[in-house]
């Protein structure tokens, strides 16, 4: 069993990687995921939220658990740029709970 206060960092390298973005740098819970044209700061986060700035897409990993409450602290905030939440279940699925608006 994962610890849900753990954030799921590499099952949200593993999800990138599977995904087919090449993923980058290593600062403890974040990560850049490049595909194409697209990058990413990919944040894997359980309570903690810390977004930074900057107008690159942000996707936050979450454990399932976590999800609902993430999403409430990222649309109580006013962001420059757009966001995704991915939830992580214990055996390593993932289902995409927040995508960014489509153009």
């Amino acid at each position: 069993m994962v610890p849900s206060n753990t954030p799921p960092v590499d099952e949200a390298r593993e999800i990138f990687t599977d995904l087919g973005y090449e993923v980058t740098g290593d600062a403890g819970n974040s990560f850049r995921a490049a595909r194409e044209w697209k990058e990413v700061d990919v944040l894997a986060v359980t309570d903690d939220v810390s977004t930074g700035d900057g107008d690159r897409m942000r996707c936050f990993v979450t454990w399932n658990d976590h999800v609902e409450r993430l999403e409430r602290a990222l649309d109580a905030d006013d962001h420059d740029y757009e966001w995704a939440v991915i939830g992580v279940a214990e055996d390593g699925e993932y289902q995409v709970a927040r995508a960014p608006p489509t153009p």
